[in-house]
């Protein structure tokens, strides 16, 4: 029976020729994904939405978006993560933050690392080096706004020379093809309003070999100010081949369902939202699959899961460095929360891991002997959206 009649068929019987499963069940197992995203050859989770596949993926923050993080939300619904940003700069390769944001041990596949830099050749070597680290697929960064970046012309500042945008692209994908390593772009829309050139790259891109694109909805002059525009993304997802992901404010289950129907963008990254929320990713997949909203998730679940994640964190960074750069993930957790903010100002206190995770599992486990599930976010916010810029 051919496939188009096998479907037919199916779908009059309403249940698999060989039985036992549902024909609902059939279309959300891995044997009929018509329209699944794909990074070159590299097939990626996704969600049934509307009649077609679509992922989510978080976004790459710097300071963020570490191997502990990546893993946290992957394990809570993301189905695609990229690393922090990584240096160009062979200088730097061995200096600690540099080999921090290279380290994968453990980290499930496929493993996508973000480069950044402004010289062609730098950019080929910076690459096949993670590569031989374990990148499996490997993205360029036009799209961070940072003074320190662009001043640098890296980063969004690329977008303003696109000749230097295209040889980068050219020669990052003559380095990652030999070695079966597809190559990922994420930009802005453009420099500033007066030159929105997203799609005018991204053509090029595509035409170079670029094998998924990823657009902010903002300009590099608009920084992280004003509101996210997702026409350009898609215009974008109309006129090229390559899978196109939408990011920018996507920042709940129903902005993720309105961009994907405005766009029809193959993904949605979710960046700022994230934080302290990393099962907002479940949460969104559970609404594009049935829209409808799940219930908040327990509080003795997200002890755990910040319980876990605090032990990686700690393991990745060691004692000194990792109790200090752990308040801020302890902080985007107890934002909202009743006693947040004071017990904020505790754990700002605390000195030494162990207390800091005992403090946190205690603050946690009271709050559960209070209320089963998580409390919706209230007036006492722990933190304000200046500790992290919007990805």
């Amino acid at each position: 029976m051919g496939n188009q009649s096998c479907i037919a068929a199916i779908l009059a019987a309403g249940t698999l020729p060989t039985g036992g499963y549902t024909f609902a069940c059939f279309f959300s197992t891995r044997l009929f994904h018509p329209f699944r995203m794909k990074i070159g050859a590299i097939e990626l989770p996704s969600v049934m939405h509307a009649g077609r596949e679509v992922g989510l993926v978080v976004a790459p923050m710097a300071g963020v978006t570490d191997r502990p993080f990546r893993m946290l939300c992957r394990r809570l619904g993301a189905h695609h993560a990229v690393s922090e940003m990584v240096t160009s700069k062979r200088e730097l390769w061995n200096s600690l933050k540099t080999s921090r944001r290279a380290d994968h041990a453990g980290e499930p596949g496929p493993v996508a690392v973000q480069i950044a830099g402004v010289d062609p050749a730098e950019m080929a070597d910076a690459a096949r080096y993670n590569v031989d680290r374990g990148a499996q697929i490997v993205d360029i960064n036009m799209g961070c706004p940072a003074k320190k970046v662009c001043n640098v012309w890296a980063g969004s500042a690329l977008m303003r020379d696109e000749a230097l945008a295209a040889r980068i692209v050219d020669a990052v994908v003559a380095a990652c093809a030999p070695r079966g390593v597809p190559v990922t772009l994420k930009m802005r829309t453009g420099w500033c309003a007066r030159t929105r050139n997203a799609l005018a790259i991204a053509r090029r891109a595509q035409d170079a070999g670029i094998a998924l694109l990823t657009v902010h909805g903002r300009t590099r002059e608009q920084g992280y100010g004003g509101s996210a525009e997702h026409d350009t993304v898609a215009a974008l997802k109309a006129a090229l081949a390559v899978p196109v992901v939408a990011n920018g404010d996507i920042d709940s289950p129903e902005q993720a369902a309105a961009v994907l129907a405005h766009t029809r963008a193959d993904a949605v990254m979710i960046g700022r939202a994230a934080l302290g929320r990393p099962w907002i990713f479940g949460d969104v997949a559970h609404f594009l699959a049935t829209g409808t909203h799940r219930a908040p998730p327990a509080v003795d679940e997200v002890r755990r899961w910040l319980l876990e994640h605090l032990q990686d964190h700690y393991a990745l960074y060691g004692e000194h460095t990792g109790v200090r750069s752990a308040r801020k993930h302890i902080g985007w957790a107890l934002r909202g929360l009743p006693g947040g903010e004071a017990f904020r100002q505790r754990i700002n206190a605390i000195e030494t891991p162990d207390a800091q995770w005992r403090a946190v599992g205690d603050w946690f486990a009271e709050l559960a002997a209070v209320h089963h599930r998580l409390p919706a976010p209230g007036a006492d916010a722990a933190n304000d959206d200046t500790l992290v810029k919007r990805a």
